[in-house]
């Protein structure tokens, strides 16, 4: 993970939510039924994850810190809430729909991390890179 550069990290990020948009969003029925999650759920997240796709390939080709700053919180927040999620939805859930939702949990966590490590280090830069 510490080879993992900010805009790899960015790249992934995005390219991760448009998938996931994607298959919330173009599969909702499926997907839902899959997981175990109500339609509903399953739409809002990949409805969600399309913002979020294009703020991060546009912070993969300028690291606005700010930005960035927001990007790494707001994944925080998805972390949270896939966890209430998981919690809330437990007893319907099928094994797919606990294995992804932690799974991507993790992932995200991931990109927090990482994304809380470039904004630490865009710190140090000249304003132009805030």
């Amino acid at each position: 993970m510490r080879n993992i550069s900010l805009r790899n990290a960015l790249v992934l990020d995005a390219a991760s939510c448009a998938l996931f948009f994607a298959l919330c969003a173009g599969a909702t029925a499926a997907v839902a039924g899959i997981l175990g999650l109500p339609a509903m759920i399953v739409a809002a997240a990949g409805w969600i994850c399309l913002p979020v796709a294009i703020l991060l390939a546009f912070l993969a080709i300028r690291p606005v810190r700010p930005l960035l700053l927001l990007a790494a919180i707001g994944n925080a927040g998805w972390v949270l809430a896939s966890l209430a999620v998981w919690l809330t939805h437990f007893g319907d859930l099928t094994v797919a729909g606990h294995v992804v939702i932690l799974a991507q949990a993790i992932a995200v966590e991931l990109f927090v991390i990482l994304e809380w490590r470039g904004w630490k280090q865009l710190g140090g830069q000249s304003a132009t890179a805030s």
